[in-house]
């Protein structure tokens, strides 16, 4: 039997690497994000297989419903939904307005739920969801606030859902990476992991106990474990992948 996973954020990055990944192991994969060229790029990297894309918002009721469209005209059934859409806008608390601060709320919060909801609907028999937050939801950084609570927000979310819709047969994890050699990794137009500031303290000093970022297809084979037989008995977890990042001080 096919199986079939919806992810979003696939345009780049993590949900680029992980479509691939899930691609590759034989699933159908449905692509979600708002760069139509780039998801038409991605899929025709795949090996053949019964998959969509949708580009659009997943903030946007009109996105939800292609999706529910697309996920009944091509396979009738989810069997994983991996959300790895994520933005992040430096802010400052005292000065940011609050329609600005709320961005990473409306995207990444507000779009988790209603994928979440979305996915759960065409589980029929159990499921995997499997969000990509961050070490930010157990950490703080300046400039982050609106990014790490918001990537707090879904952990919660994760524990809930799992405790929700355990009786469904759905585990509900999240993923949370350090530093990932990713389009995210430039802010401000500097990619930090080529910065001074990231050779010394991450590279050259003691923080990051692997002394490298992750590629994208780590936290890939993450959510693809997480998805696959191996992990049935593993739900309402924050799986933290950080090459060590967070073990010291």
């Amino acid at each position: 039997m096919s199986h079939n996973v919806l992810i979003s954020g696939a345009s780049s990055g993590i949900g680029r690497a992980t479509a691939l990944r899930f691609a590759r192991e034989g699933w159908n994969v449905g692509v979600l994000a708002r760069r139509e060229p780039l998801l038409r790029e991605l899929l025709g990297e795949c090996p053949a297989g019964n998959h969509f894309l949708c580009a659009g918002d997943m903030q946007d009721a009109h996105t939800i419903e292609r999706l529910d469209k697309l996920i009944r005209t091509h396979w009738g059934q989810l069997h994983a939904l991996v959300n790895c859409a994520g933005i992040f806008t430096p802010v400052d608390l005292l000065e940011v307005p609050l329609e600005e601060w709320r961005k990473s709320f409306d995207t990444m919060v507000n779009g988790a739920l209603r994928l979440s909801q979305l996915a759960v609907r065409w589980m029929r028999g159990g499921g995997r969801i499997i969000h990509i937050t961050s070490i930010h939801g157990e950490r703080a950084e300046r400039g982050a606030s609106a990014y790490s609570m918001a990537k707090a927000a879904i952990n919660q979310m994760c524990r809930a859902l799992a405790l929700e819709w355990a009786d469904r047969g759905i585990l509900v994890n999240a993923i949370a990476p350090g530093f990932v050699d990713t389009p995210m990794s430039v802010v401000n137009g500097v990619n930090e992991l080529q910065s001074e500031w990231f050779q010394q303290n991450y590279v050259q000093g003691h923080h990051l106990p692997l002394r490298r970022a992750a590629q994208p297809e780590e936290i890939a084979g993450v959510a693809y474990f997480l998805a696959g037989p191996d992990a049935s008995y593993i739900t309402g977890q924050v799986i933290v992948v950080d090459g060590g990042l967070t073990i010291t001080f």
